[in-house]
């Protein structure tokens, strides 16, 4: 699906409190206040000088995602999965075959290449082995002078599947005119190494998803247009059961988090039709009709999305890489393990209110979602059945509160929308069950809590919304904990010019915050990270701290099809190592905290200007430009937009 910097951003909201914050953002950001109020011939005014940049003859820019490195030796067993040029492709995805190297192995990665020049939307990319979803990914959006990254991922939960021969289905939906000219050349490459590591994958993987293999299609869902259930058999003998969600929003669901309330989609009269159903969604699985366990969706922005200025060349938090929820399943294995047919269904929710503060769970959203599921089972060495009791589920509806307001002027005009909702969820699955270990008690819990604020104004061209989610999820069999914490903050203001040009200004400051104690199916990330040669301490856990923040601008001139985009962006990344120690004098264990990784970079209009690298205690300043250490730019780039408009081209 293309994906460009949509023309209206529908907001999140508040009450008094975010009016409160509304007044605060104004007073600490001056600049934000004069984007706010300039008129739109003075906005016009500021990018004329962009008139005088070209396009260079510089060589490709290398983009890249700022994350902990993947452990992934050279000397490794190697077998190229994919080379291949994506242009007019949607419908058409790659088809290709693996075999099993020759070569033993406990470890695999995954090195993936693209290349790209010309102007083209950012485009989503889902790779199959079959029916099964193992890798989601996205594009940057290139230059006419090209850009290139590479992303390397641990693909080891997989192993089962790498076992056996699959029919490999990558597909990458692109469109090529004589506007929208960029290709994507791409390479996969499959890395098979042994370690010492104890990664202990699943026995058996089994999808939910559209199961379109056999005629050489993705196995995506498309919701709500379709259900995205299936009907699976599960083995007698399972002792434990992880189901992964993969979901991410489109077109009108794309930017999910900053919809307005179904109510409100017409605050602003005429054609400023906004898209609603709150800016709150909930991923659910269901067992057989019963509710086994719900995901919080990561707010991802691709590389169009907002602002493009903001992603060229750092890209947006898991934009390369789109991670999947887990749930444990395994209270449900003596439900399931009867040999007996039982469906598996993920549906996408989210709130349609009655315009008097009330507020239900809906399935009739915008289109669309892309979702896919799959179990990962691990097999008991007992062949005999898995025996147990059934699941005892608490799973009240979530605590939901909103509010909205219309401010209107003298003559009855909206001037703004303000509005806010907050939601809270508790779920509790407990059961016995019984394996060749002995008898125990199996729980999975999660907490969770969404809150939304913010403002619609300029006839709902002009955004300010403050979202976030937090929550909390534990398995005590599977000595799994895990806290996690998702701060966003947008502001964006979209005008439109007699002549049909536009311009588009925006800061951003998000976030993707956790702590996590053991592992479900995915490695905990001390496991897979590349420790730089030196010997790995046998952690429990890890944290992980990853922000970015920037400013930037984006003009566009349909009449000569040529758009302008400028930014700023700087991203913070911290990733510790966290181990538990047993105090003798209380008995009681402790949690110690090394630092493993540290990456701080900056970037500014199509060019990495600061990269800080520090590994474990090592630290190596790959290079600072001296002009952007004297402006200051080791604060976070909240610079105005005045700073940074017109020094380059898009």
């Amino acid at each position: 699906m293309a994906k460009a910097a949509p023309p209206l951003w529908p907001a999140a909201s508040e009450g008094p409190l975010g009016f409160m914050f509304l007044v605060l953002m104004l007073v600490l950001v001056p600049h934000l206040a004069l984007a706010l109020f300039v008129s739109p011939p003075h906005l016009l005014d500021q990018v004329s000088t962009l008139d005088r940049y070209v396009l260079n003859e510089s060589s490709s820019l290398e983009c890249l995602q700022v994350t902990a490195p993947i452990f992934s030796p050279s000397e490794s067993c190697q077998q190229i999965l994919m080379t291949h040029v994506f242009a007019f492709s949607y419908g058409q995805p790659f088809i290709g075959a693996y075999y099993p190297p020759d070569c033993s192995f406990n470890r695999v990665t995954f090195k993936f290449a693209v290349m790209s020049a010309g102007r083209q939307f950012d485009r989503l990319a889902l790779m199959f082995f079959g029916d099964i979803e193992i890798f989601r990914t996205s594009t940057a959006e290139p230059t006419q002078n090209g850009i290139t990254w590479t992303y390397v991922k641990d693909m080891t939960m997989y192993l089962a599947l790498f076992q056996r021969p699959q029919k490999i289905i990558f597909d990458l939906g692109n469109l090529v005119d004589d506007t929208y000219t960029g290709s994507w050349n791409t390479t996969l490459t499959a890395h098979f190494f042994t370690t010492d590591e104890t990664i202990q994958p699943a026995d058996n993987i089994i999808p939910v998803s559209a199961r379109q293999s056999n005629a050489n299609k993705s196995s995506g869902f498309s919701v709500p247009g379709s259900k995205a259930i299936n009907t699976l058999t599960f083995p007698q003998n399972a002792k434990k059961a992880i189901f992964l969600i993969s979901a991410c929003g489109q077109a009108a669901e794309e930017f999910w988090w900053s919809n307005v309330f179904s109510s409100n989609t017409q605050a602003f009269g005429g054609e400023a039709s906004l898209y609603g159903h709150s800016p709150f969604r909930e991923v659910q699985l269901f067992i057989d009709g019963i509710m086994a366990g719900v995901a919080w969706p990561f707010p991802v922005i691709f590389t169009g999305g907002v602002v493009p200025g903001l992603w060229r060349p750092i890209v947006g938090i898991d934009a390369f890489d789109l991670r999947e929820d887990e749930i444990d399943v395994s209270p449900f294995i003596p439900l399931l393990s009867d040999d007996r047919e039982h469906t598996f269904e993920i549906r996408v929710v989210g709130i349609d209110d009655d315009e008097h503060g009330n507020g239900t769970l809906t399935e009739a959203l915008e289109s669309y979602w892309i979702v896919t599921g799959k179990l990962f089972i691990w097999l008991d060495t007992n062949t005999s059945l898995t025996m147990g009791t059934p699941p005892v589920v608490f799973a009240p509806d979530p605590s939901i509160s909103m509010y909205s307001r219309l401010r209107k002027n003298a003559s009855g005009i909206v001037q703004s929308l303000d509005y806010s909702v907050q939601v809270s969820r508790e779920l509790i699955i407990t059961s016995t069950i019984q394996t060749s270990s002995g008898s125990g008690i199996i729980t999975w819990k999660q907490n969770l809590t969404s809150s939304s604020i913010g403002t619609l104004s300029n006839q709902g061209n002009t955004q300010i919304v403050w979202h976030s989610t937090v929550g909390m999820h534990s398995s005590p069999s599977s000595e799994y904990y895990k806290t996690f914490d998702y701060p966003l903050y947008v502001w964006s203001s979209y005008n439109m010019f007699s002549g049909g040009e536009y311009i588009i200004h925006a800061d951003m400051d998000r976030g993707k915050y956790a702590y996590q104690f053991g592992e479900l199916a995915y490695p905990n990330e001390w496991k897979t990270f590349d420790h730089a040669g030196q010997a790995s301490t046998p952690f429990r856990g890890t944290t992980i701290h990853n922000r970015q923040n920037g400013t930037a601008s984006y003009y566009g001139i349909p009449a000569q099809r040529r758009a302008y985009s400028s930014g700023s962006t700087e991203q913070s990344f911290l990733l510790k190592g966290v181990s538990e120690v047993t105090v003798r004098e209380v008995g009681l264990p402790t949690l110690t905290k090394e630092e493993l990784y540290r990456r701080h970079v900056i970037a500014a209009n199509d060019s990495v200007v600061s990269d800080e690298t520090t590994f474990v205690e090592e630290s190596s300043q790959r290079y600072v430009k001296p002009w952007m250490q004297a402006r200051g730019a080791h604060r976070f780039a909240m610079k105005g937009i005045k700073a940074w408009l017109g020094r380059g081209p898009f």
